[in-house]
């Protein structure tokens, strides 16, 4: 055999490997550059065909029947892996959780989302004390009894009590002797005890607290959530503070909790009302940061990496599992093959996510040449999860992580297989959301920024070993148009999720994978959809 003259290697290998029936080619000697095994050339594996994103895909309606309409239809879908006729230790009201970032999963958020159904993931990039600090905000905001974390001393001033309002947003204050949760209580202070515009910022706050003596008060070993809500509504209080024998403040039972658990029928919350919670961890300093935040109460972690197909992660599951056995539920990814999945519910991972390059903030493609269309990639998982279930009787959820643009792609990745969704531009525009609002020509905007981007510096979470520091940006710093609070845009989300599902005959998320009919659509399809051949009124100016 020998290569025709006016061939690179590179162009007789394609030669060859066209020349023969299964896409291989043997060869009898070796050419400089050439990489062979046994006689056999080494090419990469080419996909047949090309990844897909959700824009490219629309559903077909099916049959509705009379008991197909949204208020019948439930969102409830598993977060954590379980065996066939079991439940799953986590159950999640909504399929919607929030990105491991800076920009979006704060406590706030996680508290905001956590009323609504949903599981927020507070960010790892961070020092392991802050991390565990928001994850105890959280479990300690509500479970009807609440650890004040709004504490003064009867010497604080009323410039003292302004600048602990603007840090905590907490307009009720205890007053205890040392000034600490858990102090002696001396006295209240709230809005109505003082006027900005009438007292010196010297003041000092024994001079206009209201005073122990003239509070309602509560047992807090003998007094349950009911009686102190009884007692809330019969003395119009706005709160209770409840106290053991010797005055020490123990909890604070707030009206507006009460009221919330009226208004948010569907928050998630643990078997002590506390709301659920969940915490993004690395992979270096897991034996370190894991009990930090299992000590804080946190109820799911995952780990936070743009590529989960790694003896990295493999070796932080198993140190979780080796200390902490199966009951500390841990999270995985990502990956976008089947192959990826396999190695990951191998290792032990509770749920794992799918995508790499997708996030709108996001440039690992462009900068690595690494990932997939998200589409594409959710469809190759979930079907190799529904043969490792098949194989195995333990269902591993899957979540879709990027690739979303417009709602109706959450509805998309659901039918596709999605058990649940992980979220970073969509939740980074709400009020809840960690950044500052700010008005660029007129409009106002949230700051988001990516993980891998220099702002973020999140080493961590493109760690393949060696050094420890990000060597090049993959991800961007930007602004994302301002959309309110979390609620009202959440219900609306939920409310299109909700139709299409009925459009397609399908009353819960399991239903909708089962009867659920995707087309693939041309670019003409694809501009057919939205508003065309008119001219939308807002645009000519117009009252």
């Amino acid at each position: 055999m020998t290569k025709p003259g006016n061939f690179t290697t590179a162009a007789y290998i394609v030669f060859r490997c066209l020349d023969t029936a299964d896409g291989s080619a043997y060869i009898k000697q070796q050419y400089f550059g050439l990489n062979y095994e046994k006689g056999r050339i080494l090419l990469a594996h080419y996909y047949t065909e090309p990844s897909h994103t959700f824009g490219e895909y629309l559903l077909v309606p099916g049959y509705s029947s009379t008991e197909c309409f949204p208020a019948n239809v439930s969102l409830r879908t598993p977060l954590v892996k379980f065996h066939r006729d079991e439940e799953s230790a986590l159950t999640m009201n909504i399929p919607l959780t929030s990105a491991i970032m800076q920009a979006v999963s704060n406590d706030t958020m996680a508290i905001a989302l956590a009323k609504q159904g949903g599981v927020s993931f507070i960010y790892g990039s961070q020092s392991i004390e802050e991390e565990a600090a928001m994850v105890s905000r959280v479990k300690n905001y509500k479970s009807g009894f609440v650890s004040s974390d709004s504490n003064i001393s009867p010497n604080t001033t009323l410039g003292g009590v302004l600048d602990l309002l603007a840090k905590t947003g907490h307009s009720t204050m205890a007053v205890t002797e040392d000034g600490s949760a858990n102090g002696k209580l001396v006295g209240i202070v709230t809005s109505r005890d003082y006027r900005v515009s009438r007292m010196s910022l010297d003041t000092e706050v024994a001079t206009f607290m209201t005073p122990f003596e003239k509070l309602v008060w509560a047992d807090a070993d003998a007094t349950t959530l009911t009686q102190a809500n009884d007692l809330i509504w019969e003395r119009k209080l706005n709160m209770l503070p409840l106290i053991d024998k010797n005055q020490r403040l123990r909890y604070m039972v707030f009206r507006k909790d009460y009221t919330d658990n009226k208004e948010n029928e569907l928050e998630l919350t643990d078997s002590n009302k506390s709301y659920i919670v969940g915490a993004g961890i690395n992979t270096r300093d897991y034996a370190e940061r894991v009990p930090a935040l299992i000590a804080a109460g946190v109820d799911v972690l995952c780990i936070d990496s743009s590529e989960g197909f790694s003896e990295w992660q493999r070796l932080t599951i198993q140190h979780i599992r080796e200390e902490f056995g199966d009951s500390v539920k841990v999270g995985a990814g990502n990956v976008v093959d089947g192959e990826g999945f396999r190695f990951l519910a191998n290792a032990g991972a509770d749920f794992i996510k799918v995508g790499i390059g997708g996030g709108s903030i996001c440039i690992t493609r462009e900068t690595k040449g690494i990932g997939r269309g998200q589409a594409t990639a959710l469809i190759d998982v979930c079907a190799e999860r529904d043969k490792y279930f098949k194989e195995t009787g333990v269902y591993i959820p899957i979540c879709s992580d990027g690739g979303i643009v417009y709602d109706y792609h959450m509805t998309l990745a659901l039918a596709m297989g999605a058990d649940f969704l992980m979220l970073g531009r969509y939740f980074s525009r709400f009020d809840e959301s960690p950044t500052d609002r700010v008005m660029v020509n007129g409009t106002y905007y949230k700051e988001y920024w990516g993980e891998g981007s220099n702002r973020a510096r999140n080493w961590q979470r493109y760690d393949l070993g060696g050094n420890k520091k990000l060597s090049f940006e993959e991800g961007v710093d930007s602004y994302v148009p301002y959309a309110g609070p979390l609620k009202e845009n959440v219900e609306t989300t939920l409310s299109k999720i909700r139709s299409t599902m009925c459009n397609c005959g399908a009353l819960s998320l399991p239903e909708f994978r089962d009867k659920a009919k995707l087309t693939l659509v041309s670019s003409t399809s694809i501009v057919e959809g939205g508003a065309h051949d008119v001219i939308l009124r807002d645009k000519l100016g117009r009252d």
